[in-house]
C-alpha cells in the first residue's frame, strides 16, 4: 500500500509541475516599431506573432483601446494575417501630447492571455519623441516669432458688377413700363369711361347744380347703362351694373331731384333750389367705376 500511495504522490506532483510550467508566460515574437524620429500624432505599431513552437494561437481577450499614460492612447488592436498565412496581433499607440524637448517614453509591458497555449509576454519598448518645434525660435531670415498676415487677393467682382448693373438696368425699366402703362391706362379711362368723363367734365362747369350739370350726370349714367335710363328703370341698371348697387339709395334721389328740376312746376321746382351734392355723388359714380375696372 505504502509503495502504490508513493506512486500516485509523484504522478500528482508531475502533474502539477507540469501545468506550472506550461502557465508561465513566453517571450512573444514581437516587431517592434521605430524607437526613434517620433512626433505629436504619430501612430506606433506593435505587431504579435500568434504562434508559440510552431503551434497557432487564439488570443483569450485582446488589449482594451484606452488612454495609456500622458504620451500614448492605444486604439482598438487587429489581427492580421501575412502572406505567409501566419497570424498577427496589431496593437496601435497613438502619441496624444508633444514634449517640450527630445524625451524618452516606452510602450508598456503586457501579458496577452491565449485561449488553449502559453501567455504571450511582451516586454516594454522605450521610444524617443520630440517637441514639433524648437522651444526658441531662430530669428533669422524668415524665421520669426510671428509672421505677418498674408494679404487675401480681392475676389474678381467685375461679373458680378456687370448682373448687379443689368439687374438694375431691367428693374428701372420695367418700373418705367408699369408707370407708363398706369399713366396711360388712367388717361385712357378718363376719356372712354362714362363716369370718368363725366367727372372731368363737371370739373370744368363752374355751376354744379346748373342744368349742364346735370345733363352731364345723365349722359353718362346713359352711356353706362348703353340705353336711357329714367328713374323708373333704376332697377334694371342697377341688375346690369352690379357695382353701383352701394349707390342706390343716392341714384334714387338723384333721379327724384332730377324730375322736380326738369319735369315739374315752376312751384316744385322752385322749392328744389337747395343745392344738390351733385359732385359728390358723380365723384362716387367714378370711383366705383374705376374699382370695377381694376
Amino acid at each position: 500500500m505504502k509503495a502504490i500511495r508513493a506512486a500516485v504522490m509523484a504522478v500528482a506532483l508531475g502533474a502539477s509541475t507540469g501545468v506550472a510550467l506550461s502557465a508561465d508566460p513566453v517571450a512573444a515574437t514581437v516587431e517592434q516599431p521605430r524607437s526613434f524620429g517620433h512626433v505629436l500624432g504619430d501612430v506606433l505599431t506593435q505587431r504579435v506573432l500568434l504562434e508559440h513552437a510552431g503551434r497557432p494561437l487564439q488570443p483569450g481577450a485582446l488589449p482594451a483601446a484606452a488612454r495609456i499614460d500622458l504620451w500614448l492612447e492605444r486604439r482598438p488592436p487587429r489581427i492580421e494575417t501575412d502572406a505567409q498565412g501566419r497570424r498577427w496581433l496589431a496593437i496601435d499607440y497613438q502619441l496624444v501630447n508633444a514634449p517640450r524637448a527630445l524625451s524618452a517614453i516606452a510602450l508598456p509591458a503586457m501579458s496577452i492571455a491565449t485561449a488553449s497555449g502559453p501567455t504571450l509576454a511582451l516586454p516594454a519598448w522605450p521610444v524617443s519623441i520630440a517637441p514639433l518645434t524648437p522651444p526658441d525660435v531662430f530669428g533669422q531670415g524668415d524665421l520669426q516669432p510671428l509672421r505677418p498676415d498674408r494679404p487675401v487677393a480681392a475676389l474678381p467682382t467685375d461679373a458680378i458688377e456687370r448682373q448687379m448693373r443689368l439687374s438694375l438696368a431691367t428693374l428701372l425699366g420695367v418700373l418705367l413700363a408699369w408707370f407708363a402703362w398706369w399713366a396711360w391706362r388712367n388717361a385712357r379711362e378718363a376719356r372712354h369711361l362714362p363716369f370718368a368723363q363725366a367727372w372731368r367734365e363737371l370739373k370744368r362747369i363752374g355751376d354744379p347744380g346748373s342744368a349742364q350739370a346735370w345733363r352731364v350726370v345723365h349722359r353718362a349714367l346713359n352711356t353706362s347703362a348703353g340705353h336711357v335710363v329714367h328713374g323708373a328703370g333704376l332697377p334694371r341698371l342697377l341688375a346690369e351694373a352690379p357695382y353701383l348697387r352701394p349707390l342706390q339709395a343716392r341714384l334714387e334721389d338723384f333721379y327724384r331731384e332730377s324730375t322736380r328740376r326738369f319735369f315739374a312746376g315752376d312751384a316744385a321746382a322752385a322749392e328744389s333750389d337747395s343745392p344738390y351734392p351733385l359732385r359728390p355723388l358723380c365723384r362716387a359714380l367714378r370711383d366705383a367705376e374705376k374699382r370695377h375696372r381694376r
